[in-house]
């Protein structure tokens, strides 16, 4: 393949061959030393977070505890199969350094635990373990290990690659005088453990990316649900708003007829008026066309208003749940719009109950009061709370409460009562109309 701009062609071979040196390059000769410490174990796990306080801290530190002991294994070891005191002093403090030294720089404790395999392998004698002395297999082992637990599964490969080329050449150039090696064994055996914590990488790397993927989902789920209700507002409060829209554009074209020899200009004024209500509703509809859903069937009925309340709760107690209204202040006539939401608001809250509390009693209760309309829907804790299934639709419904409060102005509260029920109270603001002397 010749590159872009000419120069000399190269095989997909060749390319292929320079890719892996270059990743070799990268992972471990690359800031082979440089300074990377291990990290402290969480403590928040089920396991841990039973420990008393000064256990928990202490088990951060598991991982470095469970490294040295590693270490000082292959150090004892080493100390086993030495007759010379010196020697296995000697030949235990060079199988411990690379051990250690993975806690705080991993690429650079597999260089040295090449070294120290070489210098055991001088040092000590021995004539059927070669090239890896007792503790050295220990200790190299431990190495290759650990360096792939904190690295990642290319880097296991490139290590077992390694290993394999030092005990080829260990025994073709050393090998002489020995009656047996050990190459082999420590390619098995550190091919088993690499493979375990590449499976365990792949693994891990497979649960990030569902959790981060399960986030991302039930954010967009979250999202598509808000959207949906606003949807589904829009489109109730459509009727609401297109009735007063026809009624101004009724009233301002039978206005002039009802002054006798009206002024020019208040006819061309009431005829704007009427022309803005009818350009208003045909804006109106053509935004209703752009959030209608494309199973959306327009209403016979008016939308719904607290007049219609007690119709909602006959059927609420034909459905099983026992329900009693209270009204408190004097009942009067509130914006469409505003009872339009109350009804909505009550209605879903006695469906959640219906849902997630089968059995229990609820309250209504209703409050006009100055400046405007306070609603609580309380009802009772379950009978049995153990038989009560999860709902697929649990949470959508207080969105759908919020975002109608939200639209007023109003404020919303729902919580779990002390007593195991469950309570929503809503606010929602009405402007007070100002009367003059005038006009009384």
């Amino acid at each position: 393949m010749t590159p872009p701009g000419g120069g000399v062609a190269r095989s997909p071979e060749f390319r292929l061959a320079m890719d892996a040196l270059r990743g070799l390059r990268q992972d471990l000769f690359d800031d082979a030393f440089a300074y990377r410490p291990l990290p402290r174990r969480e403590t928040d796990g089920p396991l841990v977070r039973r420990l008393p306080d000064r256990l928990r801290r202490q088990a951060g530190l598991l991982p470095h505890a469970l490294v040295t002991a590693a270490g000082v294994l292959a150090m004892l070891i080493a100390w086993a199969n030495s007759a010379d005191p010196v020697v296995a002093v000697l030949c235990g403090f060079l199988a411990l350094v690379p051990v250690l030294v993975t806690l705080v720089r991993p690429v650079g404790a597999l260089w040295l635990s090449f070294a120290s395999t070489a210098a055991v392998a001088v040092v000590g004698t021995t004539w059927n373990d070669w090239p890896w002395l007792p503790g050295s297999f220990a200790s190299h082992l431990t190495v290759l290990t650990v360096v792939a637990i904190r690295t990642r599964p290319r880097t296991a490969g490139w290590m077992w690659v390694l290993t394999a080329a030092y005990g080829f050449v260990a025994e073709t150039v050393f090998g002489w005088g020995h009656l047996g090696t050990n190459t082999a064994p420590m390619l098995v055996v550190s091919a088993l453990s690499l493979l375990a914590v590449t499976v365990w990488h792949i693994r891990r790397t497979a649960e990030r990316e569902v959790t981060a993927q399960l986030t991302v989902t039930a954010h967009e789920r979250s999202r598509r649900t808000l959207l949906e209700e606003r949807t589904t507002i829009a489109r109730e409060l459509h009727d609401v708003v297109a009735h007063h829209m026809s009624v101004v554009a009724i009233q301002a074209e039978a206005a002039p007829y009802r002054v006798e020899n009206p002024p020019p200009e208040l006819e061309r004024a009431f005829a704007t008026i009427r022309e803005n209500a009818v350009a208003a509703l045909t804006e109106l509809r053509r935004v209703l066309g752009v959030v209608r859903a494309e199973d959306y069937e327009a209403p016979d009925a008016p939308q719904p208003t607290l007049a219609d309340l007690d119709a909602l709760l006959a059927n609420v107690r034909d459905a099983g749940l026992a329900v009693e209204k209270v009204v408190t202040g004097a009942v009067r006539e509130l914006p469409q719009g505003v009872e339009l939401s109350a009804y909505r608001i009550v209605q879903e809250a006695l469906s959640n109950t219906l849902r997630h509390a089968p059995g229990a009693s609820a309250r209504v209760e209703i409050g006009y009061v100055l400046g405007g309309l306070g609603l609580r829907v309380l009802n009772t804790p379950p009978p049995a709370p153990s038989l009560v299934k999860p709902s697929p639709g649990a949470g959508h419904g207080i969105t759908g409460m919020r975002e109608r409060v939200s639209m007023l102005g109003g404020e919303m509260t729902a919580a779990p009562t002390p007593e195991g029920g469950y309570e929503v109270t809503v606010f929602l603001p009405v402007a007070t109309v100002t009367v003059s002397e005038d006009e009384a």
